[in-house]
């Protein structure tokens, strides 16, 4: 007796790899994230990472403190490298500056309540 089902088949195995093999799914490298935080009580905590490197951080920071009229600072992390810290939910005005600083629209995602 020969069951024919039982042979094992792998319909995928001439595509190949989608990605390229080079590429992470649901990478997040082109984009900037600006994120709120909430601390305690009403207080809120603003943050973006994922700048450009043509950017300087600690200039683009002196702009955001003197422009919105908050504190902030900036944060050395592993994964993300440096992060921009706000005090305040800053996330509209932190993407309208970058925009007319010359950042396309499409590549700055909010993220938050």
């Amino acid at each position: 007796m020969n069951v024919q089902n039982l042979n094992s088949f792998d319909p995928f195995a001439d595509e190949g790899d989608p990605l390229g093999g080079n590429q992470d799914v649901g990478s997040t490298q082109n984009y900037l994230h600006i994120r709120v935080q909430q601390r305690n009580g009403r207080k809120t905590l603003t943050t973006l990472q994922g700048l450009p490197k043509e950017y300087d951080p600690k200039k683009l920071l002196k702009a955001f403190k003197k422009e919105f009229a908050c504190n902030g600072n900036l944060v050395d992390d592993e994964e993300m490298g440096q992060v921009i810290q706000l005090q305040g939910d800053q996330r509209v005005k932190i993407a309208n500056f970058l925009t007319e600083e010359g950042i396309p629209r499409n590549t700055i995602k909010l993220h938050g309540f």
